[in-house]
């Protein structure tokens, strides 16, 4: 193996194990997330409140999409993602009202 090829494969290890650890960031910071959101979930259903809350799903993907420029990530990304969050949040707080 040359000099090249072994730095590159040292890099490309380098570079894999931080997607390994930035995955277990979102996974955990996901799970964070969504027991606030299943806290909410349920507070909504003991006052009735509706499971879905437009104004602020429309205010929290404009907040996003910003913070996704700052980040130098795609805002058309991340619309789609929180998108498919909030989707799922929903179905969490229809559950509750079952």
């Amino acid at each position: 193996m040359t000099d090249a090829v072994s730095r590159a494969a040292q890099v490309l290890a380098e570079h894999r194990d931080s997607i390994d650890r930035l995955d277990a960031i979102l996974v955990f910071t996901l799970a964070e997330r969504f027991k606030h959101t299943q806290a909410v979930g349920r507070l909504k259903a003991e006052h009735a409140l509706p499971p879905s809350d437009p104004t602020r799903e429309e205010s929290q993907i404009k907040r996003l999409s910003e913070l996704a420029e700052m980040a130098d990530l795609d805002p058309d990304f991340a619309k789609k993602f929180l998108n498919f969050i909030i989707q799922e949040v929903i179905q969490h707080h229809k559950q509750h009202q079952s």
